[in-house]
């Protein structure tokens, strides 16, 4: 009874994924020989817990299936975790590059929406992010986008890690700087 108990949880866990995965792109790529051209596949998965972690992966196979089952175990394997602010947005604005891709991130106020375009909306709502206003500049190559993308949530620090790193308290580092005094009227 306790067994039967044990496999339908283990079941259960199994159809219930912790990680969410999204389909960015599929390449129908060939390779010419002798007798004519052999064909196989690429593919591009983004796979995240949309609770701030994601990563990217590739696969290729001669069938589309075996290539998405690739990319997406290289994605789990990759996955790095990105801090965001009120589990919403980033912390800060941030530049992304890898090759010719250029990609910019800003931080936005609660219903914004996520503002980006293709292989970035995938990996943000992979994340978890809600909120984001982002610009691809340069190349529109799927692949370098979401490179420059994860290359751009790579460098995000939130306040509490900045904080410890130069050893003084959170509200510290939050602390907005003070108006300078006003001047008084010239007369």
């Amino acid at each position: 009874m306790a067994e039967r108990e044990q496999r339908r949880d283990r079941r259960e866990r199994d159809e219930t994924p912790e990680f969410a995965d999204r389909l960015v792109a599929i390449n129908r790529v060939s390779k010419t020989v002798k007798g004519g051209k052999r064909f196989g596949f690429a593919a591009l998965v983004v796979v995240g817990d949309q609770k701030g972690r994601v990563g990217f992966g590739k696969g290729k196979a001669k069938e589309v299936p075996e290539a998405i089952r690739k990319a997406t175990e290289q994605a789990k394997r990759s996955m790095v975790r990105i801090p965001l602010r009120e589990g919403r947005t980033l912390h800060h604005d941030m530049e992304g590059r890898h090759g010719a891709g250029r990609v910019v991130l800003r931080s936005a106020v609660p219903g914004t929406g996520i503002i980006a375009g293709g292989p970035m909306r995938a990996v943000f709502e992979m994340l978890g992010v809600q909120d984001v206003v982002s610009k691809s500049l340069g190349s529109n190559n799927p692949y370098n986008m979401i490179r420059a993308t994860m290359n751009a949530l790579l460098k995000e620090q939130s306040p509490r890690a900045v904080a410890q790193r130069r050893g003084k308290k959170v509200a510290e580092i939050l602390r907005q700087p003070e108006a300078a005094p006003q001047q008084a009227a010239e007369g």
